[in-house]
């Protein structure tokens, strides 16, 4: 058997394999662009990122996270239903004992029938307002944040190591997956080369 058929699927593994490890590290290197022969080369990441920013910052504003979607959240009778009894609580307290202290002469004339009396109407009329508090709330926080600037600029300040940590970090067995798929495929193609070099023959 001639070396070639040998050396043929082993060289073609080793270029798939390179070449994918290549296209990896192409994502976040070179940091800054390069001129090489007149063609400028720069990693994918640092490149875009300015884009990625703005596409991420838009997608989080609108789809993720958007006021609408916490607005309803925090309004949802649920969730009121889970803090009304700290209020009940607070009220409570205020009519006990507060109200004792700031009015001495008024809580001489009211029994517990009335505290009791005051403190469903109080409680029944928070309930009530609440929602439009909170819808209040959150329509003016909305436009005093600008959410998708923010994110923007978080992403902007994001350094390429810290994300090709993070990405690292996250992705490395699938990294190290695509790299030994290039060689496989490679070798697979070697091993098609050298059948038809030897059919050829």
């Amino acid at each position: 058997m001639p070396v070639s058929y040998i050396l043929i699927p082993l060289i073609s593994a080793f270029i798939g394999y390179v070449t994918n490890w290549i296209a990896i590290k192409m994502l976040f290197h070179p940091r800054k662009p390069v001129r090489i022969l007149g063609i400028t080369i720069q990693g994918i990441f640092p490149k875009r990122q300015q884009q990625f920013a703005e596409k991420l910052g838009k997608l989080v504003s609108d789809e993720f996270l958007s006021f609408q979607d916490i607005e309803e959240k925090i309004s949802s009778p649920d969730n009121l239903k889970h803090i009304l009894p700290e209020i009940e609580t607070h009220v409570d307290r205020f009519l006990q004992e507060r109200l004792a202290q700031l009015f001495p002469m008024i809580s001489m004339f009211i029994g517990e029938k009335t505290i009791q009396t005051m403190k469903n109407a109080l409680l029944t009329e928070l309930e009530a307002i609440f929602p439009v508090i909170i819808k209040k709330y959150v329509s003016g926080l909305q436009q005093q944040l600008d959410l998708e600037h923010i994110v923007v600029e978080k992403v902007k300040a994001f350094s390429t190591d810290q994300l090709e940590k993070l990405l690292y970090g996250i992705m490395s067995k699938e990294f190290r997956l695509v790299e030994v798929l290039g060689g496989v495929l490679g070798f697979l193609i070697g091993c098609l080369q050298v059948l038809i070099a030897a059919l050829s023959a």
